[in-house]
């Protein structure tokens, strides 16, 4: 029968507290190491979590480990002894090890690197030279490579005696004696064929690779076009130095969508999670921006001042409807950036088809716009009127509506051309979503609505 892992947190609690550690660690076998690193972070605290992590089968440990969050890994660090250590860092493939190096302060990556392997040391600092943004920083350097001239019975022989260590066994890169890649082949292929096939006969020519400074998002994205298990990573003279693996793209997406969220927001892109954060990180990560659009919306009062002795001698039922038009202004100003920002984040969208975007808002703004202001007009004159007993006259009502249709139409526009442009100059298109698109479309629809007032009731 099927149990939800949770589920059976509480039979795992009792094992580990009742020291029934033969059927713990036989419960353990059965359970995913993502799964035991959840129950280790919310059941138990830092005196069980190393006991219990001791417990583990030493075939689970170093998949748990890389599980686990980076304050826990970083604890259990350093209550490890080095035999621990040195048994965590070299069951754990280089990737894994490249990324928890990356979290953890120099002291503990000292001691990381310490206890590792002269030669895991060596690939891991190459790695660690890598751009944190690149293929290279993403890639594994475990991998099963082929020669051509290999026949299909010697290659599965070499996956037999290499494979255990590597990363994946299904895809295999075919390399020449300097290491350039010429072919892929995977094992389906290789159990297809007949035991005598040469390698040079079978194998894919038509390899896609990136190289090792590639955007790493770019990396990703190429897993979701070819729907990949792996992909190889080359350098400037087409040697592989490397594979990127789907786990490791499915994070990068993942960190991608969470930080354009994050600003979008208007807030300082942050990696851990929110119940990890101290309340002065939190603090610290919101008020930069904050500040800046405090500062910034100082423009709109700066606007209304300006025009409102002239407005108030002409209704001061115009200053109620303000709110009204930077709100709507602002929420289709959003919705335009926020649909630019994720088909330019899928490729769905280049720079070059800005015009593109602009006509096809162009229209849809004034659909929009159209139906808002319409309904805008009937509202003010029937609702606000009759139910609320304002005094909303027809032409102050055509005034408002006006000024909405305008608003949209021009919120529409920057919402959509703000990111490409952005994105044209090597900015993050997120960065200039909702705060600056807001901040502009409010200053643009009060200029707006002052002068279209002015020019109408006086």
């Amino acid at each position: 029968m099927f149990t939800e892992p949770k589920e059976s947190f509480d039979e795992l609690y009792d094992c580990f507290k009742s020291r029934k550690f033969a059927d713990l660690r036989i419960r353990l076998l059965d359970m995913e190491p993502v799964d035991i690193a959840d129950f280790m972070e919310e059941r138990l605290d830092e005196t069980d979590q190393l006991l219990f992590f001791r417990l583990l089968p030493k075939e689970l440990a170093s998949d748990v480990f890389v599980e686990i969050d980076s304050d826990t890994q970083e604890e259990l660090i350093k209550k490890f002894t080095d035999k621990e250590l040195k048994a965590v860092i070299d069951d754990m493939f280089l990737d894994d090890t490249v990324d928890i190096i990356d979290e953890m302060p120099a002291n503990v990556v000292k001691r990381i690197l310490k206890n590792s392997d002269p030669e895991n040391r060596k690939q891991i600092n190459e790695l660690l030279e890598y751009p944190d943004d690149s293929a290279g920083s993403l890639m594994t350097t475990e991998y099963v490579s082929l020669s051509e001239n290999m026949t299909v019975e010697q290659a599965f022989d070499k996956i037999r005696k290499t494979g255990l260590n590597k990363e994946t066994v299904y895809t295999c890169y075919v390399t020449d004696g300097k290491k350039h890649l010429i072919g892929v082949i995977t094992v389906k292929t290789l159990l297809l064929s007949d035991v005598k096939d040469v390698i040079s006969d079978i194998m894919d020519t038509n390899v896609i690779a990136v190289e090792t400074l590639e955007d790493k998002e770019q990396v990703a994205m190429k897993f979701s076009d070819y729907d990949f298990l792996a992909l190889p990573v080359v350098d400037k003279e087409g040697c592989i130095v490397g594979i990127v693996t789907v786990d490791d793209a499915v994070d990068v997406l993942k960190e991608e969508a969470t930080e354009d969220i994050q600003k979008m927001a208007a807030i300082v892109p942050n990696e851990k999670p929110y119940l990890k954060q101290s309340v002065w990180r939190i603090w610290s990560i919101r008020i930069p921006w904050l500040l800046v659009l405090m500062i910034s919306a100082t423009f709109t009062g700066i606007i209304i001042n300006s025009y409102e002795g002239r407005l108030n001698l002409i209704s001061p039922l115009l200053f109620a409807c303000i709110p009204m038009l930077m709100d709507t202004g602002g929420n289709a100003g959003s919705q335009a950036s926020v649909t630019v920002i994720r088909s330019l984040a899928l490729d769905e969208l280049q720079t070059k088809d800005v015009f593109k975007v602009l006509w096809k808002e162009i229209r849809v703004s004034v659909l929009l716009a159209a139906t808002l202001a319409a309904v805008c007009f009937a509202k003010l004159l029937l609702l606000d009127n009759l139910v609320f007993g304002y005094d909303y006259k027809p032409m102050i009502c055509l005034v408002v509506s006006l000024s909405l249709f305008a608003t949209v139409v021009i919120a529409k526009l920057v919402g959509c051309f703000l990111p490409i442009i952005a994105k044209k100059i090597k900015l993050d298109p997120a960065v200039v979503a909702s705060p600056f698109i807001t901040t502009i479309v409010d200053a643009l629809s009060l200029i707006v609505y002052c002068n279209v007032a002015i020019a109408l009731l006086t």
